[in-house]
């Protein structure tokens, strides 16, 4: 249930959202970071064993 939050409703709503897409996208840049890297590992270990 949601607390009444009067006049700043719209104020603390949108800190809210805007927390939450920060953090969506940090989520983002990691998952796709690791990925990256460990790409990089595969294909460095490859040319090492090559």
């Amino acid at each position: 249930m949601m607390p009444d939050l009067g006049k700043y409703a719209v104020e603390v709503m949108g800190s809210y959202g805007v927390s939450l897409l920060a953090l969506a996208l940090l989520c983002v840049v990691y998952i796709r970071r690791s990925s990256l890297v460990k790409r990089a590992l595969i294909t460095a270990e490859a040319r090492k064993d090559a």
